[in-house]
């Protein structure tokens, strides 16, 4: 076949009915770690991650790419845990023993905050709570391809933060194996005819064992059982709105979404818009993937939209730059960056100053009507006593 063949016995790995390579279950294994810097490093030489490992295997590669990427994922959990020290909160909340379940993070002030609140949506794929994007992870570092900045930020700030795990959809089972039936018993004296067919088929048997060495896939078939009620993002989304956000102390809820984080944002608003009007102070998209005429996004809502979001999209302009409106919702300005993933990592003090303005325009407003209200009532009392 070619001369990896050569060095391969394929009769004995055959025998040992395994796969020919086992990836990784830690960065430790992998020869991996995070430095000082965020960045992923190999532990011997301090180079970055290589990708193509081994030459002419690329599923391979892709296949050890994505079981560092499941390292990734938990690695992310624990820092939101340790570093962040947030609690996770299953999903749904009444969910019994032996259905799929999904997760959130929260701060510990996340639901009693009675000021602010942050909540955080990324977009599709396989990245879950707590990351952006895999591929700045490996390749970039972390404050680029986690949330862990936006949610310290946010802690100093004095918001309460709420993670949420949008692509945590389905709980995926192995589907199960039909017994093959036993083959009739092959006499030494069979003829010659029969055993040309039996020596091609071990030769296409070991063919495909070798395509499978070069091109490791999936051994068994899988089903996915969904999470109730949280099956997709839009649904988990409105879910998480309902039973926590809906639910939670803060006056003003400020939420961020990346991708497709704002097309479930917009979803939201369609099934809970005065909801959202009245809870909802400002909203931070990035790169957003939202569309309000597929969307069927109602007028009001894309006049509410125009007044407290802003997406902040990738571009070739210098960063804050006002761009042309594409739709009539959502101011729309440069993230500073040509590269998608990038875009929130990009924004990350605009956002924070977007928020900043429309929490002081709220404090002032509020104070405007405490004031009225105050000058109002001693009227009142004055024209009383006056009778």
């Amino acid at each position: 076949m070619d001369d990896l063949l050569s060095r391969i016995d394929l009769d004995e790995l055959m025998k040992k009915d395994e796969p020919p390579f086992t990836f990784p279950k830690t960065l430790e294994e992998f020869e991996y770690a995070f430095n000082e810097y965020g960045q992923l490093r190999h532990i011997k030489t301090g180079e970055p991650f290589v990708f193509n490992a081994r030459e002419d295997l690329h599923r391979w590669n892709q296949k050890r790419y994505e079981a560092l990427g499941e390292i990734i994922t938990q690695y992310v959990y624990e820092l939101l845990e340790k570093k962040c020290n947030m609690t996770k909160e299953i999903l749904p909340v009444d969910a019994t023993e032996d259905e799929p379940t999904g997760f959130i993070y929260l701060s510990p002030d996340a639901l009693s905050n009675p000021s602010k609140l942050l909540v955080l949506i990324q977009g599709s794929g396989v990245v879950r709570a707590g990351q952006w994007a895999r591929r700045l992870i490996i390749n970039q570092d972390l404050n680029s391809g986690t949330q862990i900045p936006f949610i310290e930020r946010a802690m100093q700030e004095g918001y309460g933060v709420m993670v949420l795990n949008p692509n945590e959809n389905y709980l995926e089972v192995e589907k199960p194996t039909k017994s093959p039936l036993p083959s009739p018993t092959e006499t030494s004296d069979e003829p010659a005819e029969k055993r040309e067919r039996k020596d091609d088929k071990e030769g296409k048997k070991k063919k495909e064992f070798y395509e499978k060495y070069r091109n490791p896939q999936r051994e068994t078939e899988t089903e996915r059982i969904l999470i109730r009620e949280n099956g997709s993002s839009e649904e988990h989304v409105l879910y998480v709105w309902d039973h926590f956000v809906s639910k939670a102390a803060a006056k003003n809820v400020f939420i961020m979404a990346h991708s497709y984080g704002g097309l479930s944002f917009v979803e939201l608003m369609n099934q809970r818009e005065l909801e959202v009007k009245n809870k909802v102070c400002a909203v931070a998209l990035t790169d957003s993937a939202h569309n309000i005429w597929l969307q069927e996004t109602t007028k009001s809502t894309q006049d509410w939209m125009q007044e407290h979001c802003r997406n902040w999209v990738s571009s070739p302009e210098p960063l804050d730059i006002p761009l042309e409106p594409m739709m009539p919702d959502c101011p729309r300005v440069s993230a500073g960056t040509e590269r998608h993933e990038l875009t929130s990592w990009m924004s990350f003090d605009s956002i924070f100053r977007f928020f900043s303005e429309f929490h002081a325009k709220e404090g002032e407003e509020a104070e405007e009507t405490s004031n009225s209200v105050t000058t109002r009532s001693g009227s009142h009392k004055n024209k009383h006593q006056d009778l």
